[in-house]
């Protein structure tokens, strides 16, 4: 009788210690992100921000060129007004999308870290480009409310070409946003090319 326990006994201690072992065999464990793969998806989604902001701040600058280019001809405050505010919306989209591609540039790894730093020189540009118009905008805007239409509509033409320049010089940025997102999501997932990720919201 006291052999039966035993055995019993026995029977139940190897019951518990087989599946305390695992059903897995050593060297199945699921595979975790590394160090090095969680640098490339930070880079990655980084570079993919700043293309989102560079693509605001290119829309926002084509607006306020368009604005101007709308506004021609025969100049009021309103008008140089509504000039002014689209200007200072462009340059604070600048200003964003410069912020966004240093920090891109600075989580970077080897592979896009050229492309990262064009696309921080492009943003310092369209922000030098953005600010020139914003305060050609403002000084339009002042000379309306107190100067000869004649004036009035030279203030306007120079700020008109301002905002050309800007457009163009976000224009620019924002390709360089986006050349330098498609080698930070190629290099974090391997793909070898320069794909375009998914624009984003």
């Amino acid at each position: 009788m006291r052999m039966k326990i035993l055995i019993g006994l026995l029977s139940l201690t190897l019951g518990f210690a087989c599946p305390a072992a695992g059903p897995d065999p050593p060297g199945q464990l699921s595979p975790a992100s590394t160090p090095s793969q969680k640098a490339k998806d930070a880079a990655s989604k980084a570079a993919q921000e700043a293309q989102r902001a560079a693509k605001r701040a290119a829309d926002a600058a084509n607006a306020a060129a368009e604005q101007g280019k709308i506004d021609a001809g025969r100049i009021s405050k309103a008008l140089a007004e509504g000039i002014r505010r689209a200007a200072q919306k462009a340059a604070e989209a600048a200003r964003r999308f410069e912020e966004k591609a240093s920090e891109s540039s600075a989580l970077a790894l080897d592979a896009g870290k050229e492309a990262a730093n064009a696309a921080v020189e492009e943003g310092r540009k369209a922000t030098k480009a953005t600010e020139e118009a914003l305060q050609r905008a403002e000084e339009a805007a002042r000379v309306v409310a107190q100067s000869s239409q004649e004036e009035a509509e030279r203030a306007a033409q120079s700020t008109r070409e301002a905002l050309q320049i800007a457009a163009e010089a976000t224009r620019k940025a924002a390709q360089a946003a986006r050349e330098a997102a498609a080698k930070a999501f190629a290099a974090a997932h391997g793909t070898g090319s320069a794909a375009s990720p998914s624009p984003g919201k």
